[in-house]
């Protein structure tokens, strides 16, 4: 594993959400920084995705009276542990990262992995002509 591989893994963590796209936009064809990119980008759409879940489930919950209020505050305890999890993947992701290793991260390292991979642009494939006059391509 290059030094500059896990450097851009690294950097994939470190500066979030945009660190993420620029590895996964710029740096398509290094395999280790992408998925370690990959990861990052799932935490930091946790991140943000996480209070919106716990709002509009408080919201909805606010309809049921006397006990709705109350499920819907004790929701956001959830809330707080989903944050936990995901300070704890963040952080042993720039240790994996650093150490050079492709495992995922806890919670939502496994979704991570199922992102389809980033198209890599290279060259087009080349028609070959066969017996015939036809052509196939490669």
């Amino acid at each position: 594993m290059s030094k500059s591989s896990r450097s851009l893994a690294f950097c994939a963590y470190v500066l979030v959400l945009v660190g993420a796209l620029y590895v996964l936009l710029a740096h398509r064809r290094d395999a280790f920084a992408v998925y370690h990119a990959k990861q990052a980008l799932t935490i930091a759409l946790a991140a943000l995705l996480a209070p919106v879940a716990w709002a509009i489930s408080a919201w909805l919950l606010l309809w049921i009276p006397l006990a709705g209020p109350v499920i819907g505050a004790s929701l956001f305890a959830l809330l707080i542990a989903a944050y936990i999890g995901l300070v704890a993947g963040w952080v042993a992701g720039m240790v994996y990262a650093l150490q050079g290793k492709a495992r995922p991260v806890p919670l939502v390292g496994r979704w991570a992995v199922r992102l389809p991979p980033t198209p890599i642009a290279g060259p087009e494939p080349v028609a070959k002509p066969i017996e015939g006059g036809t052509t196939i391509d490669a």
